[in-house]
């Protein structure tokens, strides 16, 4: 896959790249509505024998526009992002800098700017695609701003249970620990990233070895809680375990960590993972994280919860 990382204005030369078939939207998380959207660009392209493409932005725009104040959290940073669209087939992904000099292009010089002059000559988008200037760019105004340059698809509201499939509804479902019904609306497991790191090495010394997850600030991270985990170590086979997100609150005062740790204790395992990538898939919640009055009983407790998953493993395997 290409990765082509644009600014405004940028300087491609619309007559020297060839015609694509795009996606456009910030598709963080890429869940099945995305997916819609972006599959349906990639059939196009293979119809009208032209390369597919897709269209996002970085960073995300509630981060210049400063709607929030606290740190943006992705489902899928632009790592995860880049991975999924490649494993999707994609040819082209252009990267728009969102910046305040962007936010403030009015949407008929979006569209002249950056599906036009990118020689895009079929677009796709969600229903609810907005562009340009405060967004007043809608689906229904991409025609008219098109002049005739490009054709246009638009793919409808794609919903789960009677309700929308979204990004913001994946956020509410991470902040209960919903990570199941997660995996429904993305295909595919909710995963993170990070690198295996020094930690406290208490695990060891209660028979519940762990290895300690650095996971970038602009991860979105699920419920504070113990999950049942895969985990992949750079990219080799998959391993069960379980999952601590949390403060560890046994050892730990509530205010001594200002983010969740992860901390993975993996079944059967033994090798040093020192400075390692592991990407770990989220599979079940088990439970919340508990202060134990002392170590023999937050050892009892792993102790089921092992049980508990190594069971749950062997239901899904069979």
């Amino acid at each position: 896959m290409e990765i082509i990382s644009l600014q405004y204005p940028h300087k491609i030369i619309r007559t020297e790249i060839e015609e694509t078939v795009a996606a456009i939207g910030f598709f963080d998380g890429i869940h099945k509505g995305h997916q819609n959207v972006i599959e349906t660009a990639r059939e196009i392209a293979k119809e009208e024998n032209r390369k597919s493409a897709v269209i996002t932005f970085s960073p995300h725009p509630s981060v210049v526009l400063k709607k929030q104040q606290k740190p943006v959290h992705y489902l899928t940073p632009l790592i995860e992002k880049k991975a999924i669209l490649e494993d999707m087939g994609i040819d082209i992904l252009y990267i728009i800098t969102f910046n305040e000099v962007l936010s403030k292009l009015v949407a008929s010089e979006f569209v002249s700017d950056f599906i036009v002059g990118l020689n895009i000559k079929h677009l796709v988008a969600g229903f609810d695609f907005t562009y340009g200037y405060k967004g007043k760019g809608t689906i229904e105004t991409l025609r008219e701003h098109a002049k005739g340059e490009f054709d246009l698809t638009t793919i409808n509201k794609l919903e789960d249970e009677g309700e929308k499939v979204s990004s913001t509804r994946i956020r509410d479902l991470l902040a209960k620990g919903k990570v199941k019904k997660i995996s429904n609306l993305l295909n595919r497991p909710f995963q993170t990233s990070g690198i295996v790191i020094q930690g406290e090495k208490r695990g060891r010394t209660i028979g519940f070895p762990t290895a300690n997850i650095d996971v970038e600030e602009e991860y979105a991270l699920p419920k504070v809680g113990v999950y049942a985990v895969r985990v992949s170590i750079s990219d080799q086979n998959k391993i069960t375990g379980m999952a601590n997100v949390g403060y560890k609150p046994t050892f730990h005062e509530s205010n001594q960590i200002d983010r969740p740790t992860i901390e993975i204790h993996l079944f059967d395992f033994e090798q040093d993972i020192y400075g390692e990538s592991l990407r770990i898939e989220w599979i079940d919640f088990i439970r919340n994280e508990v202060k134990f009055n002392g170590i023999e009983q937050l050892i009892e407790q792993l102790k089921k919860d092992e049980q508990q998953i190594r069971h749950l493993f062997t239901t899904i395997e069979d």
